[in-house]
């Protein structure tokens, strides 16, 4: 029997009731200089992504109301 056989008649592979190993959390501390570059990184991400937004959200209105403005 191969495995599609055996997943169709309901017979699962003891291997596959196994719970894998939990890895344990490891917690980084990072100093407050190195937080706010990062916080400095995603506001100017987001500030990209909403540039972006706004010149594809004019791209649209010009492509379905024409370049006639």
């Amino acid at each position: 029997m191969n495995d599609k056989e055996l997943f169709d008649n309901l017979c699962f592979s003891p291997s596959w009731q196994e719970k894998e190993p939990e890895v344990p959390f490891v917690r980084q501390n990072k100093d407050m200089a190195t937080l706010l570059a990062e916080l400095e990184e995603i506001k100017d991400y987001l500030q990209d992504v909403k540039e972006r937004q706004w010149h594809l959200a004019n791209m649209m209105r010009f492509h379905q109301e024409g370049f006639e403005r």
